[in-house]
């Protein structure tokens, strides 16, 4: 058995790489950076009438959040002893148990989803 040792050899070990740097590139390293600063400009004031327009020009571009369009879907037939993917499409609807109903927004990801267990639900839109 002592015939059997097998030896290691050691890796060779590399030299570290040497870092030079010149005179020039050690003084570019340390030297701040030049920051450059501006004067700012002494602010022009508004009139009565200017304020107002401006007032009324950001009231009518302002709109509120559009409304999209929702789909009702209410889980009608079990989902116990179906796919396995069904099942998860189920919850992924946020469909819990039988009659439960859920407001979601009509998009073809969702449409998509209530086609696949179709024969489960039933939409209203």
């Amino acid at each position: 058995m002592a015939e059997n040792k097998v030896e290691k050899k050691a890796a060779p070990k590399k030299a570290p790489a040497k870092k030079t740097t010149t005179a020039k590139a050690a003084v570019k390293k340390t030297a701040p950076a030049k920051v450059a600063v501006k004067k700012a400009a002494p602010a022009k004031t508004k009139t009565k009438t200017e304020v107002k327009k401006a007032a009324t020009a950001k009231a009518e571009t302002k709109k509120g959040p559009a409304k999209k369009p929702t789909v009702s879907v209410t889980l009608v037939k079990s989902f116990n002893g179906r796919l396995p993917s069904h099942r998860a499409t189920i919850a992924g609807l946020g469909l819990k148990r039988i009659n439960h109903t859920v407001e979601l927004q009509d998009t073809a990801e969702v449409r998509g989803m209530i086609n696949k267990v179709s024969y489960l639900l039933r939409v209203e839109v």
